[in-house]
């Protein structure tokens, strides 16, 4: 059985899309749809534009989520899934790629969901870090531990077995990476990103962002998709809404998403936009199964 995964914040790279925007004529319409929507050339920016512009949190996300849904929609016939997942972001992408959402007001809660996550991000100092090499009932222990201080720290992406990133203000994060190397963390990095995403400290950005998917229209997608706060399949829209508002402050269960889509009958899993990420991650969680990009 065929899935297909969209990748999510990070995967960005200048250059990405210009093929398909010189090459696919639907890519082309879609793209300028983008400008036309946002009120500004992203695409100047996603193809011939800098690292420091592609990084800001307001571009990064559009184009990351652009770039991953016309790939999918380009495919045509091509794009038969039997289930679909999206990490963290991606699950933007994924819903409108599966009818979820149309592309217009997928593109504009993207949008919005980036513009209030930097706000969050500008009012508490805060950052994520890579923990690699614990299991994650270790890195949950300490980071509880943490909590006790009156920091905030919590695990944020269950990426694949052995690698986790936690999030949090940035004292809690320095106090946390500390207690995990001493706990045999092969490595404790922080990353390079301007706030706690996944966190209870984005819960303004989640108020914002819930005002705006309320007032927009979800369908029945065309297959089940796998979210992130649960890691299980959902095809209610009212669910399906309510899992996206929730995902901001909540973990991204990527390995638990996974697992059910194997279970479920994925052999197969195809990434659709920038990069391989997933597809590390996938092959580090199931090695039976196959996973690739787009040919």
């Amino acid at each position: 059985m065929k899935a297909f995964v969209f990748p999510g914040q990070g995967a960005q790279f200048v250059g990405m899309g210009k093929d398909l925007y010189d090459n696919n004529p639907l890519a082309k319409e879609l793209f300028e749809k983008a400008n036309d929507i946002l009120g500004y050339r992203i695409t100047d920016i996603m193809f011939e534009g800098t690292d420091e512009e592609l990084k800001q949190t307001k571009v990064t996300q559009p184009a990351v989520f652009l770039h991953s849904v016309i790939s999918a929609l380009c495919l045509g016939d091509d794009f038969n899934p039997a289930m679909v997942a999206g990490h963290s972001l991606g699950e933007f992408s994924a819903l409108v790629a599966v009818g979820a959402l149309s592309f217009e007001d997928g593109l504009k809660l993207v949008y919005a969901r980036a513009m209030a996550m930097q706000k969050a991000c500008d009012v508490a100092p805060s950052t994520m870090a890579a923990i690699v090499g614990l299991p994650d009932e270790k890195i949950e222990e300490i980071c509880a531990e943490v909590n006790k201080g009156g920091h905030v720290v919590v695990p944020a992406n269950y990426n694949c077995p052995g690698q986790l990133v936690i999030s949090g203000n940035i004292e809690a994060i320095n106090e946390a990476c500390e207690k995990l190397k001493a706990a045999g963390a092969k490595r404790a990095l922080p990353l390079k990103v301007g706030g706690a995403f996944h966190s209870p400290l984005m819960q303004p950005a989640k108020d914002e962002l819930q005002a705006a998917i309320e007032k927009t229209t979800f369908a029945a997608p065309k297959c089940p998709v796998y979210q992130n706060v649960d890691g299980n399949a959902h095809t209610e829209p009212e669910d399906i809404k309510a899992n996206l508002i929730a995902q901001l402050t909540s973990s991204v269960r990527w390995t638990e998403s996974v697992r059910n889509m194997i279970a479920g009958g994925a052999d197969d899993f195809t990434e659709c936009g920038p990069g391989k990420a997933l597809q590390g991650m996938i092959g580090r969680i199931d090695k039976s199964v196959a996973s690739h990009g787009i040919e």
